[in-house]
This record gives C-alpha cells, structure tokens and sequence, in this order.
C-alpha cells in the first residue's frame, strides 16, 4: 500500500530532522559551559519556545482545553520528563564530564526504549534488530573513538556521567509515552501545553540557581546560541520528534537517533573546524547498515499485513 509506505518514509525523515537539530543542541551546549549555568540555559531555551510558539499554538490549545484537560496528569509526566528533566539533565552533566563520555551515554537511550517496550508491551527483540543494534553501537562507538581501543578503555566515569545515563533513561521513558498521547489532542496543542507546564515546572529551580548564582547570563555570545536551542533544538525539533514517534513508533524512532554522532561530527567540521577521515566514513556506513538491519523486521510485517488485507 503506498500510502503506508510513503508515511513511513516521512516518519523517518521527521525523526533525522529532529537528531539533526539536536546535534546543534550538543554543539552550542558544549561551548556556554563556563557563560551560564545549565538551569538558566534550560529555563531560557524554554522561554523561547513558548513564547515563539505561542502566537500559533494558543487558539488551538484553548479550542482543545477540554480534552486537555482530561487527560493533564498524563500531560504534565511528560512535561516534567522531556522538558523540564531531560535537557536540563544534560546541560549539568557537561559540567562535571567529558565529551566523549557524554556521547557514549546518550546513545543507550533507543536500548532503554527496546528494553522497556520488551518489558512493558511484549515488544519482541528480533535476530535481525539485535544484529542491527549490535552494527550500530560498533559503528558509534568506532566514531568516538577514532577506532583506537585505548580510547575506550581509558574512560573513567564522574558524576556528570550518572546525570546523562538519567537523562537516556528520561528520555526513552518520555519516548514511550509519547506513543499513548490521545488521539483527541492535536500535536501542536500538547506539544504547547507540555512547554507551558515544563517551563512552570523549572521556574522554582531557576530562580533557585539565580539566587545562587547572581550576575547578567545574557550577552552577545549566549542570547544567539539560546535562540538556537529555543527555537530549532526545542519547538522545531520536538514538533518533528513528536510526529516521528506518532507515525513509526518509539522503538524505529529511536534507532534513528543512533545517527546524532554523524551529524554532530558534521557540524564540528563544518563550524568548529573538527576534520573527518575514513574512520567516520566506515562508522557512517556500520551505523545506517545497523538501522536499514534493525527496522527491516517491523517493515516486513507492515507489507505481510498490508498483503493480507488487500487479499480479504
């Protein structure tokens, strides 16, 4: 059926649209570590967001308030997971670790997802997306660590390692939920209203860490680099994030994610001046296999259904 095949083909370009944007969002973080504490980086990133989005999303959300709602409770867990917990999770643990820790720990976050959904839904961990996971965290990691063992075996963990491992777990969980989001709520109204009540959500702590830590965070290297996060690595990434996961599931979703390192190394080249040679070629080459290998399964039970209602 083309129709199904086409909104997958499109579920997969939102979800790289989304790792892309993403990927900014590790470059810009990494480089405001000593200009503005991680909370105000969250709270601002926030702000814009709602205040960007709010011009087109809040006669929506007012149209829906009903069904909203009804179903806050389950609103306002995702909220407090994907927007108040996650990001801000990440931007504390590049204070206290290193980069290429920070990048090994993000991607258990799509094997959190296969493990819960195995756990919770009865999803079954196939041969061919086991081997593909397996090709893909070898190509990852190869790309990390520019093919040299002793890179990786000299990795000692801090405390901001623990932060990103509870950021993965965060994020996987925010992830499945996302799959139960109900029908009844527009995408653009609960994306909206999970803003809001994320923002609400991590106004205590940052007004908290303003006490703490007084002075102007605003200037002319940090208010771009928030807009950036604010506007591309939150409204417009999540927007594509959340419509991937509706259309593909959180488990094919996830294994996108698995190509975040291809496109933060392409930025790094591109802005940071970081050269790629043949090992981020192959790794290029070990990942997409590993993906086109973990989500065949699920494509072949979609055209063996969609077989069988053509023949009923």
């Amino acid at each position: 059926m083309p129709g199904k095949f086409d909104e997958l083909i499109v579920g997969y370009v939102f979800a790289l649209g989304a790792t892309a944007l993403w990927s900014g969002n590790f470059i810009v973080a990494r480089g405001l570590t000593d200009q503005i504490p991680p909370v105000s980086l969250a709270f601002y990133r926030w702000l814009t967001a709602v205040l960007i989005f709010c011009p087109f999303a809040v006669r929506g959300t007012i149209r829906e308030w009903g069904g909203i709602k009804q179903h806050l409770p389950y609103i306002a867990i995702t909220a407090f997971l994907g927007i108040t917990c996650f990001n801000t999770f990440i931007y504390v643990a590049g204070h206290t670790t290193s980069a290429m820790n920070l990048s090994l720990i993000s991607i258990t976050f799509p094997i959190f997802i296969v493990l819960f959904s195995s756990v919770l839904f009865n999803e079954k961990l196939t041969l061919k997306k086991g081997v593909g996971m397996l090709m893909v965290l070898t190509g990852v990691v190869c790309l990390i660590t520019k093919g040299s063992v002793a890179k990786l075996l000299s990795i000692t963990f801090a405390v901001g390692d623990m932060w990103m491992l509870a950021a993965a777990v965060i994020f996987a969980v925010f992830s499945i939920l996302l799959k139960r989001k109900p029908e009844a709520i527009s995408v653009q109204s609960f994306q909206f209203t999970s803003f809001v009540l994320g923002l609400i959500f991590l106004a205590p702590f940052f007004i908290w860490e303003r006490i703490r830590f007084p002075g102007n965070v605003l200037n002319q290297t940090t208010i771009p680099a928030i807009l950036y996060v604010g506007i591309f690595a939150s409204l417009c990434a999540f927007l594509l994030w959340n419509r991937a996961i509706v259309i593909l599931g959180p488990t094919r979703a996830g294994m996108v994610y698995y190509t975040l390192p291809l496109f933060t190394g392409l930025l790094g080249y591109l802005f940071l001046g970081e050269a790629i040679g043949i090992i981020h070629l192959f790794s290029m080459v070990v990942i997409l296999t590993g993906i086109f290998l973990a989500n065949q399964s699920a494509r072949t039970r979609v055209g063996q259904t969609e077989k069988r209602m053509e023949t009923t």
